[in-house]
């Protein structure tokens, strides 16, 4: 299996990329958040999800673990195939997406295309208690202000932590006290990095 490619950006547009890696180029089916995430950039690191079926063997690229890592959830979800799951991940942020998945809210859900109101609550009931999971514990996540929470672990990721450490340190952080505000998780997060 191929967990992740790293090599220079050769071509680019909203629903592909193709990444060249000694030689080799990889022609990868990517959301628009990767999309997004990628542009202007001239190399890059690709965590990948390999399909391979009888007919064809299709790599799915994501800019980070955790959109990879929703993904990977999406599908296992019946009803939902790769490209449906690539386009929910296209139409809806991730961070937004598992809210509304927590939150049981069909809405945002059915406002994707392909999806009616019977996959929508499929994906619910499937998913509900699993998105939430916090890694390697049974506890189960719901935080009120989402967005602070994913900005702090954006800019930790950014400024060079794992997204796997800094998010259980935010975590920990926001279950002590739900109210704090991005600058206070990041400057409490980098005392226990």
């Amino acid at each position: 299996m191929i967990d992740y490619i790293t090599g220079t950006v050769t071509e680019l547009n909203p629903a592909c990329v193709v990444v060249e890696c000694n030689g080799i180029g990889y022609s990868i089916n990517i959301s628009l958040n990767t999309y997004a995430a990628l542009d202007r950039a001239d190399r890059c690191k690709i965590m990948i999800h390999e399909s391979i079926r009888e007919d064809a063997h299709i790599l799915f690229g994501f800019a980070t673990e955790d959109e990879r890592d929703l993904f990977r959830q999406l599908i296992t979800v019946s009803g939902v195939g790769a490209s449906t799951a690539r386009i929910m991940l296209s139409s809806v942020k991730p961070p937004d997406l598992r809210e509304a998945i927590i939150s049981g809210d069909v809405g945002i859900l059915k406002g994707v295309k392909g999806i009616g109101l019977k996959t929508a609550q499929r994906i619910i009931v499937d998913l509900k208690d699993k998105i939430g999971k916090h890694v390697g514990s049974g506890e189960i996540i719901a935080f009120s202000d989402n967005t602070a929470r994913e900005e702090a672990l954006s800019a930790l990721v950014m400024l060079g932590f794992a997204r796997n450490s800094a998010t259980k340190v935010v975590d920990n952080l926001l279950r002590e006290d739900k109210k704090l505000q991005v600058e206070e998780i990041v400057r409490r997060a980098l005392k226990l990095l």
